[in-house]
């Protein structure tokens, strides 16, 4: 497979993850907003903390997209070797989790 062939790949992933990530993070943005609502509504807490863990879960499921993202550009990296990419993907380890 050719270097333009691997770049072509990952410019497709990397659009693929990005429109993952926005529909993940407009989800999260919409349940904020109605935690918000239901904040001005006052209604129970409990049922406020429910939708605080949902928000917080698509906000993780977002990261963890974005994550495979970064490794994914680690490893795909034609002007690295294996040492190298292995090396990139453990300081993004460290740096973000």
């Amino acid at each position: 497979m050719s270097d333009n062939a691997v770049l072509t790949d990952a410019q497709t992933l990397q659009h693929t993850q990005q429109q993952a990530m926005l529909k993940r993070l407009a989800r999260a943005e919409g349940q904020v907003r109605g935690i918000q609502a239901m904040i001005k509504r006052g209604e129970p807490c409990e049922s406020i903390a429910q939708q605080f863990s949902a928000a917080r879960s698509a906000l993780d499921k977002a990261y963890r997209l974005m994550l495979t993202c970064l490794i994914e550009e680690a490893m795909l990296d034609p002007e690295q070797d294996a040492a190298q990419s292995l090396e990139r993907v453990r300081a993004i380890f460290t740096k973000y989790t």
